[in-house]
């Protein structure tokens, strides 16, 4: 019996772990809609069932928009995995600008209210389908100077907790992935200003992590892989810690 395929929204497409997570969804034999400011990253992706948009989620009628042309031509959104965010250069509260905080509450709050309110009519449609948000081990675990980054991570979490429980009658499950130090790009973007990034990914993020290593976005691909299935068909408002144990 074929397995049948799922269509599963990605937004933060042509970022490292975004990117994972599509190779992961795509080798499952489903149909992937990717989200970005950029895809170019993706270009290299030539399967049909990849189809990108180039886009900035804050724009909440481009965003429903896109996801009425997704539901129109396949009949279904199964799940939205929000893979969005940006960091914040370790710097001292009092040094910190309102356009920085606003800035990282809107790329990694407000975004999650734009997509999530876009998908969410059609998977009620269904009365299936799984929400999930990457958010971060450093919500629960934090770095001196990354106040405004770990707020916005704890906010996120908290606002997946709080769709989940909304959600559960409608039988749309909502998780969030806590990732510790990853190897992407961004790591190097939480470093301070001026700092040498490579040692500071060697001395500080490697060092933190007891089993030994940082993450790589195949971890969190495999995660997201799980939450989205029905092996987790009873796994809602939960944190999953893809982090090596860095937040013990």
């Amino acid at each position: 019996m074929a397995v049948e395929q799922q269509v599963i929204v990605v937004t933060g497409a042509g970022g490292g772990m975004g990117k994972a997570i599509i190779h992961e969804q795509l080798k499952l034999g489903n149909r992937v809609i990717g989200l970005d400011l950029s895809i170019d990253a993706l270009s290299d992706i030539t399967q049909d069932a990849l189809q990108c948009f180039e886009v900035n989620v804050l724009q909440e009628e481009r965003v429903q928009d896109i996801c009425q042309q997704v539901f129109d031509k396949y009949g279904r959104i199964d799940g939205l995995v929000n893979a969005l965010g940006i960091a914040q250069s370790a710097t001292p509260i009092e040094e910190v600008t309102m356009d920085e905080w606003n800035r990282l509450m809107d790329v990694n709050v407000k975004s999650l209210f734009i997509t999530t309110k876009a998908v969410v009519p059609f998977m009620k449609k269904q009365q299936r389908g799984s929400i999930i948000t990457i958010a971060s081990i450093s919500a629960v675990r934090p770095r001196p100077g990354l106040q405004a980054y770990i707020a916005s991570k704890g906010a996120a979490e908290s606002f997946t907790r709080g769709l989940a429980i909304e959600l559960a009658s409608s039988q749309i499950r909502v998780n969030t992935i806590h990732p510790g130090p990853a190897d992407t790009q961004m790591l190097g973007q939480f470093a301070a200003q001026g700092a040498d990034v490579e040692q500071t990914k060697q001395s500080v993020f490697v060092q933190s992590v007891p089993l030994g290593r940082l993450v790589k976005p195949a971890d969190i691909a495999g995660a997201v892989s799980y939450l989205l299935s029905d092996a987790a068909s009873m796994v809602t408002g939960t944190t999953l810690h893809v982090d090596g144990g860095r937040g013990l």
